[in-house]
């Protein structure tokens, strides 16, 4: 049904969320009940049934698969999915595909199992930035109409398995010739290898994503780093000014008992001479009675 991003699910801008195990009726393998109901059902009642009220612009993901087109056309899927990323319509009994929608941001298009046999060239007019196109099981004959997605640049995947242009000689030469821009045709590329599974890709990616955010770290680390190191900064400032202030005030103190002891040093220098300047008094005193006495005795 109705599929987009989420760690469980596909990745895709927007839209709703859903579960792969969710998935799984829509991706052809349907319980019994499931099939019958998705076969008896119109497309267009089938997509209202997707939407589920939803709004068909947050729509990322739909799957149609098994519902019943309006001979042989789509029906019920217009403009309005414009954030369409992935469609399915794998055995709907298409025909025809001039009513498909004009869908700019379609990347990935399943179209197995239908009765289409043309008219390919309508893909790049709707649809110009397709990557990823399958058309297995349909009833496509020759390499003039594969050379009608000639147009698709983004095309790197084309799946044409089961359909009758596979029995060509050179087939797969011829394709790769007349396609130039695509990687992988019915999942091999040139040299054989083995194209790699979608959700193998969405899984590394998710692993990717997670790696960046762990090398990252968790957001906000850096500021909060960085306003550490600014609060370091500013204490370094600080104790560094109350260092400068406590080597000014030693040196202050210093300088005061430097004074100090001068003072006392010239204090005790003014004692010692002011004592000795009454010492001489004295002696001076002492010494004129003598003086007074000695010139009386000769009198």
């Amino acid at each position: 049904p109705l599929r987009s991003g989420g760690a469980s699910g596909r990745r895709a801008r927007g839209g709703r969320r859903l579960s792969r195990a969710s998935l799984a009726p829509s991706l052809g393998r349907p319980g019994p009940r499931g099939a019958a109901a998705a076969a008896a059902m119109e497309m267009k009642k089938r997509i209202n049934l997707e939407l589920r009220n939803g709004a068909p612009e947050e729509v990322t993901e739909l799957v149609l698969d098994n519902c019943r087109s309006s001979n042989g056309e789509i029906e019920g899927l217009n403009d309005t999915f414009k954030e369409l990323e992935f469609l399915s319509m794998a055995n709907v009994e298409l025909t025809s595909l001039a009513k498909l929608p004009t869908l700019t941001k379609l990347r990935k298009l399943e179209l197995s199992d239908n009765l289409i046999s043309g008219g390919l060239e309508v893909l790049a007019e709707r649809c110009p930035n397709l990557t990823y196109l399958n058309l297995s099981g349909n009833k496509i004959k020759d390499l003039n109409t594969v050379e009608a997605l000639q147009n698709l640049k983004n095309l790197k995947s084309l799946d044409l398995v089961n359909c009758e242009v596979t029995n060509l000689e050179d087939y797969r030469e011829s394709v790769f010739e007349l396609l130039p821009q695509i990687t992988y045709l019915d999942a091999f590329d040139q040299d054989d290898n083995e194209a790699p599974d979608s959700a193998d890709e969405d899984d590394e990616d998710g692993d990717e994503d997670e790696e960046d955010e762990d090398k990252a770290g968790p957001p906000g680390e850096y500021e909060e780093n960085e306003e550490e190191e600014d609060d370091g900064s500013d204490l370094g400032e600080g104790e560094g000014e109350e260092e400068e202030e406590e080597e000014v005030g030693l040196s202050y103190l210093m300088k005061e008992e430097i004074q100090d002891e001068e003072d006392d040093d010239d204090y005790v220098e003014e004692r010692e001479t002011e004592e000795e300047e009454a010492d001489s008094i004295r002696g001076e005193k002492r010494k004129r009675p003598a003086e007074d006495e000695g010139d009386e005795e000769d009198d």
